[in-house]
């Protein structure tokens, strides 16, 4: 699918009202960076920055570049495994334009358009230089990184918003489809987050 499609598929999706509460201080902290700085930086955080907070990377710096906003996404683990390939193609059905370099836990460019710099993808702790050391969003995409992680250095505030982990469907025969659901789920809740944000 062309990622326009995707785009609109998810924005279509409806968001229950325990989930816009979920996302409110989310929605809170962008609007009063983007307010006060001009600028905003989030740092998904899962155990293995594997999964959804590669998604949620992803899909968060695409809906930034969608509405205009000055947002920078990161993402990171409490252990380094690898950007899983199962997320890697899923998102490329989706329609990403995506390189890599090969290697153990390979380097990924994705391109979610033509004049954008494309978004460069590893798995990596959450305090990788990669990422910011100040002046960011933690935001907690699993629970087991958030009981896990009790400080994130740096951060101005540690935002919980919980995805299920589509590995569980590994090698079984729903695999693409929870991986394009759970891809969909936090492309859709993002979107409506920055489509939240007031600029002057």
């Amino acid at each position: 699918a062309p990622l326009a499609a995707t785009i609109e598929q998810a924005r279509s999706r409806p968001i229950l009202p325990e989930r816009k509460e979920v996302l409110q201080p989310l929605i809170a902290y962008l609007q009063e960076a983007l307010n006060h700085q001009g600028e905003a930086a989030l740092n998904f955080i899962c155990t293995h920055n594997s999964r959804r907070s590669q998604f949620a990377q992803v899909w968060g710096q695409t809906a930034a570049a969608y509405f205009g906003l000055n947002v920078q996404c990161y993402s990171g683990g409490v252990e380094v495994t690898a950007f899983n390939h199962r997320a890697i193609e899923t998102l490329q059905n989706q329609g990403f334009n995506i390189r890599h370099a090969p290697q153990d836990n390979p380097h990924y460019y994705l391109a979610y358009s033509t004049q954008g710099t494309p978004i460069k993808a590893f798995s990596k702790l959450f305090d990788d230089p990669a990422n910011p050391a100040q002046q960011f969003a933690a935001v907690m995409t699993c629970s087991h990184a958030d009981e896990n992680c009790p400080f994130i250095a740096g951060a101005d505030q540690r935002i919980p918003v919980r995805y299920n982990d589509p590995k569980a469907y590994d090698d079984t025969p729903q695999e693409s489809s929870k991986y394009n659901e759970r891809s969909l789920e936090i492309a859709s809740e993002l979107f409506f987050v920055f489509a939240q944000i007031q600029t002057a």
